[in-house]
């Protein structure tokens, strides 16, 4: 399929189970709870069901797309931390029904014109997205998208956010409610009439007026029932209440009922006019539905791989693997133990041998499931650079399959899973053989492990099989394209490393852990004695071969930790090399603006001297006075700009030692003040005007030290206690105060906006009687920080929220 679009990837989704994926290769390797754990970051449940209907594909350029499709979901979930989806429901029921003529009820209603903006506002953020980041897969499907938003206004028009069909919906809606609430306002004020007087108020359990089948009732005891005509409609557990309607409300009760009627009559014409706006637009609709289901599959994918901490595996269709730290995805990563494998290349088999419990099984399980990842559109948990196959198929013959009902040995199942991959594989497969040949006699049980790992490798497929057989490793050893690997096991501790070794034969360790559990020393004698000469010296090679893999392990190790060394020096020196030339960069144009500004005020000077000296002339021709040329002199002199040192820095001192008393300037405020005290070696307290501040002396620079005999400004002052971590807000919350604490509250509150370089700050006073409002943008028109105000905007809060705009 060379295009992506919602019709193609749902044509994968939904083909039917084939034998090369079949339901059991799929529940053999744990594919479905990876779905499961995928499902959960679904949005939607149109998400969540096309994550469960998911399959590998075979199909090269297909998983090529899957997977690109997920990565650039991966770069929109880091940039922008998902994507929108709420709001967004599954429809396809109710649109359903309303094309064939049936009405929707307000909810279903309310959730399409929900759904229907849903999708409009998911459009409009991956269309922003892409000018900051390439989604072309995203934004294809996408352009399916049709905007019904005529439909979204008309129901929102008539359906509040509770679903409740509003007044205004139309215009006998509106009138008939009026007197609807007329109507049952008449009725309760007679009711309530008869409860406030005397003679009545004994009658009655409780003073107080109910409704009983949608009519107004009053709670009567039961002696007094003879004295009240009217209706009984109910009565207490007890039988001692008795829920009346007398007869002077029954006109009015029935007059309610009536505009109740004809409320549910005119609702329902309503309804119907809705419903049939969503049928004009049932196809378009269905397509949105299905391209937003495809979406959050897409986005939900994303979120597993965040959850994993997985990678985009690079993609070959010549059967090359090599996974570099693979993990399993369904095992907790603090138990977890990365695998580092590489087949296809050299060696097309690899045969892993060794004791039980050493996790021979759990590696064949991660390199398979890894690959039914990949191949499904999924990032696989393993590190940059890991590469997987797109296999034709994947076959797996794992664990005890034996059959009760059928009858059948522990052997005879794993011979009978085994003709069937043998029979269906081909050169293009992947196959995964849990103990080859067990569960009979080993010396026939290996002589047939051999032979059918033989025929396997001959047909040219990529084969990972584990085995208890000794005779296994000699098969490897002289096999081209065959490599034994076996799981790492320390003898000190006696416990499995869960590492897998390839390039080195398994070793059965027996003797060594039969001495390390305090068997007797001549025992062992006795049994290594009957062990051949060949298999001794088997143990011994491969016990050389892991002493040398130990130590070239730990060499490289070493190696590795070098260069991580050198280039994280590497990297801090060329980043600090980038912050010197930003610095650098930033100092030459702020010295060349400088410049041009005190180029451009001499020019300006020296041609008002000029222009002067003309004037004199003019005026005075040649007697002119020495005193106005010294005066001219004087004045062209000044026009000279001032220069920098030569280290392009101000001519004040930077503050490495303040006194109280020394005016400074404040760089990063550019305000000049007086230090009043020192707080520690990092940082001293400024006053700035009625002010004081907390400032780092790296913020300061010396303006003019203080004599011995001259103290620092005593003055009244407001401390303000600010620091680089305090988190200004931009909106003030006023309700509830009057006008004299608010006025105080609005000048701290803009005093701090300022000094945070708020654009603009948000009071909030309620709408109430004004008065709080009146006050507040009286004190807002003359405030020296403030350029302009205005009402709140509808989406900002309306005539209960005053914005200011700051200078």
């Amino acid at each position: 399929m060379d295009k992506y679009c919602p019709h193609s990837e749902r044509q994968v989704y939904r083909l039917k189970l084939t034998k090369s994926y079949n339901e059991k290769i799929l529940t053999t390797l744990d594919f479905h709870a990876v779905l499961h754990k995928c499902a959960g970051h679904a949005a939607t449940s149109l998400g969540k069901e096309l994550v469960e209907k998911l399959h590998p594909s075979g199909h090269f350029t297909e998983v090529k797309k899957r997977l690109q499709a997920t990565d650039e979901a991966v770069n929109v979930d880091r940039l922008k931390g998902g994507a929108p989806f709420g709001g967004i429901r599954d429809i396809r029921t109710a649109i359903h029904r309303a094309r064939i003529g049936g009405m929707l009820n307000p909810a279903e209603l309310l959730d399409v014109a929900l759904t229907s903006q849903g999708g409009r506002r998911l459009q409009k953020f991956l269309e922003d997205l892409n000018g900051d980041y390439a989604i072309p897969l995203l934004l294809e499907l996408t352009e399916s998208f049709t905007d019904h938003k005529p439909m979204e206004d008309r129901i929102k028009q008539c359906i509040d956010e509770n679903a409740s069909v509003v007044d205004s919906a139309s215009l006998e809606l509106a009138r008939i409610r009026h007197e609807l609430r007329t109507s049952e306002s008449r009725a309760r004020e007679r009711l309530e009439q008869m409860v406030r007087t005397p003679s009545i108020q004994k009658m009655l359990q409780e003073n107080l007026v109910t409704i009983r089948n949608d009519r107004y009732v009053i709670p009567v005891k039961q002696e007094y029932r003879s004295h009240f005509g009217g209706m009984i409609h109910d009565q207490s557990a007890s039988g001692a209440t008795l829920f009346i309607e007398p007869e002077g409300v029954v006109q009015l009760n029935n007059r309610v009922r009536e505009l109740k009627l004809k409320e549910e009559t005119e609702v329902e014409k309503i309804l119907h006019a809705l419903s049939a706006l969503v049928s004009e637009v049932a196809d378009p609709l269905l397509i949105n539905v299905e391209t937003l289901a495809e979406l959050d599959f897409i986005f939900a994918k994303a979120g597993l791989a965040r959850e994993m901490k997985a990678t985009l595996p690079l993609l070959n269709d010549r059967g090359f693997i090599k996974l570099k730290r693979g993990r399993h995805p369904l095992i907790p990563a603090d138990q977890v133990v990365p695998l580092d494998v590489e087949l296809g290349n050299k060696y097309s088999t690899i045969i892993v041998t060794g004791p039980n419990t050493g996790g021979k099984t759990v590696s064949l399980k991660t390199v398979g499931l890894l690959s039914l990842m990949a191949m499904s559109g999924l990032f696989v948990p393993a590190e940059e650079g890991s590469q997987l196959c797109v296999f034709d198929a994947i076959y797996a013959d794992i664990g005890d399959e034996q059959s009760i009902e059928q009858n059948l040995s522990t052997f005879s199942s794993h011979m009978t899973n085994i003709i069937r991959i043998l029979r269906e594989m081909t050169p293009k497969s992947l196959v995964l053989l849990d103990e080859v040949g067990a569960g009979t006699d080993p010396a026939e049980g290996s002589a047939l492990a051999i032979s059918i790992l033989e025929y396997i490798h001959k047909m040219g497929c990529r084969m990972i099989a584990t085995t208890h057989y000794s005779e296994l490793k000699a098969y490897a050893f002289d096999r081209q394209g065959v490599i034994n690997a076996s799981m790492e096991f320390d003898v000190q501790t006696l416990r499995p490393t869960y590492r897998l070794l390839v390039g080195v034969p398994g070793r059965s360790n027996a003797f060594a852990i039969a001495e390390r559990l305090g068997l007797a020393k001549s025992i062992i004698d006795h049994a290594r004695g009957q062990v051949g000469e060949e298999d001794q010296r088997v143990e011994s090679m491969i016990a050389t071969l892991e002493e040398n893999r130990l130590l070239a392990e730990s060499e490289r190790h070493s190696a590795e930790q070098l260069r991580r060394e050198v280039e994280s020096m590497r990297q801090q020196l060329e980043s600090e090399r980038q912050r010197f030339e930003e610095q650098r960069a930033k100092l030459l144009e702020k010295a060349e603006h400088d410049a041009l500004q005190a180029v451009a005020k001499a020019r300006r000077e020296a041609e008002e001297v000029i222009a002067e000296l003309r004037r004199i002339k003019r005026e005075e021709g040649s007697a002119v006075k020495d005193h106005k040329l010294s005066e001219l002199k004087k004045k062209m002199n000044n026009a000279v700009p001032e220069l920098r040192s030569k280290s392009g820095m101000k001519s004040q001192k930077k503050a490495d030692r303040v006194e109280p008393g020394d005016e400074v300037l404040v760089t990063n405020l550019g305000q000049k003040g007086h230090v009043v005290d020192i707080v520690n070696e990092q940082e001293v307290t400024v006053q700035l005007g009625i002010l004081k501040m907390k400032v780092n002396r790296t913020d300061l620079e010396l303006v003019k030290q203080a004599s011995a005999q001259k103290k620092p400004p005593q003055q009244s002052t407001t401390s303000l206690k600010r620091t680089r971590d305090d988190n200004v807000k931009m909106e003030l919350d006023l309700r509830g105060a009057n006008v004299e604490e608010a006025m105080i509250e609005v000048d701290r509150f803009l005093d701090e906006s300022y000094l945070a370089n708020f654009g603009h700050v948000y009071i909030i006073h309620g709408k109430g009687t004004g008065v709080l409002r009146t006050g507040i943008q009286e004190y807002l028109r003359k405030h020296k920080h403030v350029k302009s105000y205005r009402m709140g905007n509808y989406n900002e809060g309306g005539a209960g929220v005053t914005v200011a705009e700051l200078k």
